[in-house]
């Protein structure tokens, strides 16, 4: 029986962080055992809503494809390719916009939300309104079955099933209609000053970083903020050093740090030397296999040029029914 083929992608919009790694990084690595699958980089993603400075994308493309490997996720299992080495998700694209009406797209949450919390980027572009039909063709050109996605992502899933429908309708019974995978809900990391990790917050540690420099991040971490003697007793619970170090560290020593903080036996400066030890001693396998892919000239670019050949027959065959279908292929 052949495996359902699985979907998803990332925006190359930065450099992947702990949040990361806990969030979806270690949830990837799982899917690829147990489905077909299908990993991009959503480069043209990237430039709906970061177009007025492109010059980081290929950059942060090539390190999103040595984080990922070296995360454990396997090019001979999963194929992972360049969304813009697959032109004709830009054509899929534009097909899908004939069948789909205005308003459907203007009630995807996402895109009220996004434009009204948003305020550092210019968003009142038609690239970034357009958006969630690109997401559709990314689904659609490659027949994926199954689409990882969090509780507040249904409404982006349940806009390409429509749109979908409506494409089969009208030319034939072309597409497949996705079925979502509610994604394990990864890890809540906190950043360096308690919120959610996060690039935009400046709160990030990121797994591409140094011992060093993750030492000295960590040495500034938040702790429990009514904590404001070391002979004051702590609350693990509210702490956010706590909360991360839980993650990486031996469950007993964990178990010890919890005790001690909450009888005031130990103090934050200990405890975030033990997490900055503990921290780095889980990420030196990373650290070791990314160092030793980055060191081969070209690697990430080899990995997006051997992905884009394993999909292009299936690309191939579907566009061409497509255009058949739609009476736009080239004349014989």
């Amino acid at each position: 029986m052949s495996k359902k083929r699985i979907l998803t992608g990332y925006r190359p919009t930065g450099r992947l962080t702990l949040g990361h790694w806990f969030g979806n990084l270690l949830n990837m690595r799982e899917l690829q055992e147990e489905y077909e699958a299908y990993y991009f980089v959503a480069d043209w993603h990237a430039l709906t809503s970061d177009w007025q400075d492109t010059h980081a994308i290929r950059q942060y493309t090539e390190e999103m494809v040595l984080d990922w490997v070296a995360a454990g996720i396997d090019p001979s299992k999963a194929t992972i390719y360049r969304q813009s080495d697959v032109p004709e998700v830009a054509e899929l694209t534009l097909y899908l916009t004939m069948v789909t009406p205005m308003g459907w797209l203007e009630r995807v949450p996402s895109y009220k939300e996004q434009r009204e919390q948003i305020s550092d980027k210019d968003l009142g572009n038609v690239g970034f309104f357009m958006y969630p039909l690109l997401q559709a063709a990314d689904i659609a050109i490659v027949k994926g079955d199954i689409v990882p996605v969090g509780e507040d992502q249904l409404p982006h899933l349940e806009l390409t099933r429509e749109v979908v429908r409506r494409f089969n309708g009208q030319y034939g019974d072309l597409l497949v209609e996705p079925a979502a995978k509610i994604a394990k809900q990864g890890a809540r990391v906190p950043g360096t000053d308690g919120r959610k990790m996060s690039k935009s917050y400046g709160n990030a540690i990121y797994l591409s970083e140094t011992e060093e420099e993750t030492t000295k991040k960590v040495m500034g971490f938040m702790t429990d903020p009514a904590r404001k003697l070391k002979t004051d007793p702590g609350d693990p619970a509210i702490c956010p050093l706590h909360q991360v170090h839980a993650l990486v560290g031996d469950p007993a020593d964990i178990a010890e740090w919890e005790k001690c903080c909450r009888t005031a036996e130990c103090g934050c400066v200990a405890h975030k030397r033990a997490f900055a030890e503990d921290l780095n001693a889980y990420l030196a396998d990373f650290r070791a296999k990314r160092a030793e892919l980055a060191a081969r000239p070209d690697y990430a670019w080899e990995v997006l040029s051997e992905g884009a050949a394993r999909v292009r027959p299936a690309i191939d065959e579907l566009m061409g029914a497509v255009r058949t279908s739609m009476h736009v292929d080239a004349a014989e």
